[in-house]
């Protein structure tokens, strides 16, 4: 059965606004900061200019992810901003890979606020009031408060600092609700629902952060692999309950598809309350290959359902509708899917 166009995933606030998120940044001084940073992430970072940001998976050496991360380059090292993951397991993992011959000395952890434009009802396209900077560079705006943009993004790298007087930071702020609501529409994954010992950034829809030219780095071999033998096992989705259910999906769900064959797990759940009163559920999903054409999967482990239950809507188990985060980079390969 077809699944009706989900206007859910149309969503935006009323207004331009923006979302805040904590991050975590961790300074590499030295010559060989981008050589270790090359190593140990799946970007190919050296040689990078300064003012380069590259956005990068933080990942182990069977390739299962520790954190997502951009490597802002300038002329003496690089910092790396932690967007996702744990920042003091992150730095652990990069001390104990480092040599004394290593020209290197790598700080501590440093808590920051990243602030991203998210765009309203009636906006075009989902630009914020920065100047525009070429795609994949950084700059300081405020050496002092340590106030910076990336892209479209500004960045406070300094705890304690207050919010800059600036119109991006004059937005108003989206609230918790609305701002995981963002995040499950463009699929951005987070610890440790889909970023976790369990998962690559294949199956996130990360492609575009790996490198498969690049030379040696740490979980490269299992990268390769994936991409060459079509490897992938899983690929996130989200979905949406249409009204009417009358058992509402849950975090670590199992799913399965109509005939009774297991096709994944629920990864994150949330209840929008609705204008009327009515609760509208979405979330996102980790769904197996066997699984990715279907429209609709059940939550739920209690067996089999034809399709003439399904049609007629007397399945007692939520039943879901699937489709493609805005944000999914399809992985390498023959593994695309819609």
């Amino acid at each position: 059965m077809e699944a009706p166009t989900a206007s859910c995933w149309e969503w935006r606030p009323d207004q331009p606004s923006r979302s805040e998120r904590a991050a975590a940044l961790v300074r590499l001084e030295g010559p060989d900061a981008l050589r270790v940073l090359h190593g140990q992430s799946s970007q190919a970072i050296d040689p990078a200019p300064a003012g380069a940001a590259l956005a990068t998976c933080l990942i182990s050496p069977t390739a299962r992810l520790r954190g997502l991360a951009q490597v802002l380059v300038d002329a003496s090292g690089a910092w790396l901003l932690i967007e996702a993951g744990d920042a003091e397991a992150v730095r652990t993992s990069l001390d104990r890979v480092l040599f004394p011959a290593d020209r290197v000395e790598l700080g501590p952890v440093q808590p920051a606020l990243l602030i991203t434009p998210v765009p309203g009802r009636r906006e075009t396209a989902p630009t914020g009031e920065l100047e525009p900077t070429s795609a994949g560079s950084w700059q300081v705006l405020d050496a002092g408060a340590a106030i910076w943009q990336l892209g479209a993004q500004l960045l406070i790298a300094k705890a304690g600092t207050a919010t800059p007087a600036h119109p991006l930071a004059a937005r108003p702020q989206l609230s918790a609700l609305e701002q995981e609501r963002w995040r499950i529409q463009q699929g951005w994954p987070s610890t440790p629902s889909e970023l976790n010992d369990d998962t690559n950034p294949f199956e996130l829809g990360l492609t575009d952060r790996v490198s498969l030219s690049k030379g040696c780095y740490v979980g490269q071999e299992t990268l390769a692999k994936l991409a060459t033998y079509d490897g992938v096992k899983q690929q996130l989705r989200r979905w949406w309950l249409p009204p009417g259910a009358t058992t509402a999906p849950a975090a670590g769900q199992p799913l399965r598809r109509h005939d009774g064959e297991r096709a994944g797990m629920i990864t994150t759940a949330l209840a929008w309350p609705e204008p009327d009163g009515s609760t509208l559920w979405l979330g996102l999903a980790l769904v197996r290959r066997n699984a990715l054409e279907q429209d609709w999967l059940l939550a739920g482990d209690s067996g089999a359902d034809t399709e003439s239950n399904m049609e007629a809507n007397t399945t007692s188990a939520p039943r879901l509708a699937l489709s493609k985060p805005d944000g999914f980079v399809d992985p390498p390969g023959g593994g695309a899917q819609r």
